[in-house]
C-alpha cells in the first residue's frame, strides 16, 4: 500500500503487478473486528489501497467502499468490486464529503503519509463516534529454519537500504502518534496465516521497497545468494508451509 500527496514517496510503482499478485490478503477477523467497532456500515474510506488488497474484503462487510491511492500504476490492478470505488487521490485529500465515513482505514501505508495532514482528513470526513484504524505487518515467520535465513537478510543485507520510514512497521506502529482514544482493550490479537511455496516466498520478498535499492547499489549478487539459501532450508519448491505475520492495529474512535 502507497503513500500520498505532493511529496509523494513511490517505491512501488515499479513492482506494482508484482505487488497485485504476492502481496498477502488479511484475515477475515479483522474486517470483522472493525465492522463490529464502526458506528454503522454505510462508507468506509480505505487510504493508501494498494491494489486493493484491504479495499475487497471491506466489501462484504460495508455498504460502500472508497479506496484511494497515490499511485496510478498500483490501481491499475485493482479488482473490480460492485460496492468498491477507487480513486487515486493523496491520503489528506480523498475527496469524501464532510461526515461521511463510518470507518477509515490505511493498511501497511500510514508509515508513508504526511500524518497531520491525514488525521485531519480522517477527522473531517469520518461521522462522529467513527472508527480509525492504522494496521500494519512486519516480517513473516514461516519455521526456524527459514526464519534463520530470511531475518539476517532483512535487517543485515538489506538494512542500510530500507527507507527511514520503515521503522515504524518494525515498531508495530507504537512509534506513530495517535491522537484519538485508542480501543487497545477491543482490539484481539490477529495475524495473517497463509500456505505458501517456495516460489510465493521469492515473490513476495521481490515487492519489498529495499530489495531494488540493494540490487542498484550490489547487482544481483547478494539476491540470488539469498535465493539459494533459501532454497537449502525450504525443501522441495513445491513443498507446502505455513506463513504468519502478526497484524499490528492502532484502534482509535474519532
Amino acid at each position: 500500500m502507497t503513500a500520498s500527496g505532493s511529496d509523494f514517496k513511490d517505491h512501488f510503482s515499479q513492482v506494482a503487478t508484482d505487488y497485485a499478485t504476492h502481496r498477502p490478503t488479511y484475515p477475515t477477523a479483522l474486517v470483522d473486528l472493525l465492522a463490529r467497532l464502526a458506528p454503522a456500515r454505510r462508507l468506509t474510506w480505505d487510504a493508501g489501497c494498494g491494489s486493493g488488497q484491504l479495499s475487497l474484503l471491506l466489501a462484504d462487510r460495508f455498504e460502500r467502499v472508497w479506496a484511494t491511492d497515490a499511485s496510478s500504476e498500483q490501481l491499475a490492478r485493482v479488482t473490480a468490486h460492485p460496492r468498491v470505488t477507487y480513486s487515486c487521490a493523496p491520503a489528506q485529500a480523498s475527496g469524501l464529503g464532510d461526515g461521511v465515513v463510518d470507518l477509515s482505514t490505511a493498511a501497511q501505508a500510514a508509515h508513508w503519509f504526511d500524518l497531520p495532514s491525514y488525521y485531519a482528513e480522517v477527522r473531517r470526513v469520518t461521522r462522529p463516534g467513527g472508527i480509525v484504524a492504522l494496521i500494519s505487518y512486519g516480517v513473516m515467520m514461516v519455521a526456524p529454519d527459514v526464519d534463520a535465513v530470511v531475518r539476517p537478510f532483512y535487517h543485515d543485507v538489506l538494512g542500510a537500504y530500507w527507507p527511514p520510514e520503515r521503522r515504524h512497521v518494525d515498531e508495530g506502529y507504537r512509534s506513530l502518534p495517535f491522537p484519538f482514544e485508542e480501543l487497545s482493550s477491543e482490539v484481539a490479537d490477529l495475524e495473517i496465516r497463509l500456505e505458501w511455496r517456495f516460489a510465493d516466498v521469492v515473490g513476495y520478498v521481490g515487492t519489498w521497497s529495499a530489495m531494488w535499492a540493494l540490487q542498484r547499489a550490489q547487482g544481483p549478487a547478494p539476491v540470488e545468494g539469498f535465493h539459494r539459501a533459501l532454497a537449502r532450508v525450504w525443501g522441495p519448491a513445491e513443498r507446502v508451509r505455513i506463513v504468519r505475520w502478526p497484524l499490528a492495529l492502532r484502534v482509535g474512535r474519532v
